[in-house]
């Protein structure tokens, strides 16, 4: 990434604007919505990496023109409804169903032109903006840092912050595909994301392209209980304590 735009870097990343109960479409932002407003954080030299990063939440970048590491954090979104780009290549035959994953859908945008991928990305008119931070650690939504494996962004409406999870994580090959098992760990929800809805967990795996592959392979079933410590009530004539 670079703090000014050049010929190859000349995809913004922004800053939460003020626009009240009507903010800019991914289209109307991509169209220059938000030209001359002074939200900027930096330019990447990839449409479809900076989507991914509003995907997952949050991420490292390297600003190259000062061989700086920054994190950048969930800003908050513009409130339009999210669509799975994902979805829409299954839809469209583009991509087989049992395929999908983070890499599936750069593979599929590597052999397209700019204007196909644009036309793609803009049927998902929700957009995630960004907060800079200090690089380390990688600190979610609830201020606390994340640990690779045992973190997850989750919807607050459904888990509060800091709720501990039971889960049954599905186990994958190399290539993303699931074995058939599940294994039991205990996760704890620390972070948000634009594209956790409801009972929809991203697991945290983690820096790196390595790390992103693995994420992106994360898409399959499993069940989720949320711990909870026992309510004691205390009959006060008898002294007897009931759960």
């Amino acid at each position: 990434m670079r703090h000014q735009p050049d010929a190859e870097y000349r995809y913004p990343v922004y800053a939460m604007p003020e626009c009240g109960e009507r903010c800019p479409t991914r289209e109307e932002i991509y169209n220059g919505a938000l030209d001359g407003m002074g939200l900027e954080l930096g330019y990447s030299a990839s449409l479809i990496d900076n989507f991914i990063m509003e995907v997952q939440g949050s991420g490292f970048i390297h600003f190259g023109d000062t061989d700086n590491l920054e994190y950048f954090a969930y800003g908050g979104k513009n409130g339009h409804p999210y669509v799975s780009i994902g979805k829409v290549l299954i839809e469209r035959d583009e991509v087989p169903r049992e395929k999908m994953s983070l890499k599936a859908i750069k593979d599929w945008v590597a052999l397209q032109d700019e204007a196909t991928v644009e036309e793609l990305l803009n049927q998902n008119p929700s957009y995630v903006f960004f907060t800079p931070k200090a690089a380390h650690p990688v600190t979610g939504t609830a201020g606390v840092p994340l640990l690779a494996g045992a973190s997850v962004a989750a919807d607050r409406e459904y888990l509060p912050m800091g709720s501990v999870l039971l889960a049954e994580v599905p186990q994958l090959d190399e290539q993303g595909n699931w074995n058939g098992q599940h294994v039991l760990k205990l996760l704890m929800a620390l972070d948000t994301g634009g594209a956790v809805k409801k009972n929809h967990l991203d697991l945290y795996h983690g820096m790196g392209e390595e790390a992103g592959i693995d994420a992106g392979h994360h898409k399959h079933f499993g069940r989720v209980w949320k711990l909870t410590k026992p309510q004691v009530s205390v009959e006060a004539e008898t002294g007897e304590a009931k759960q």
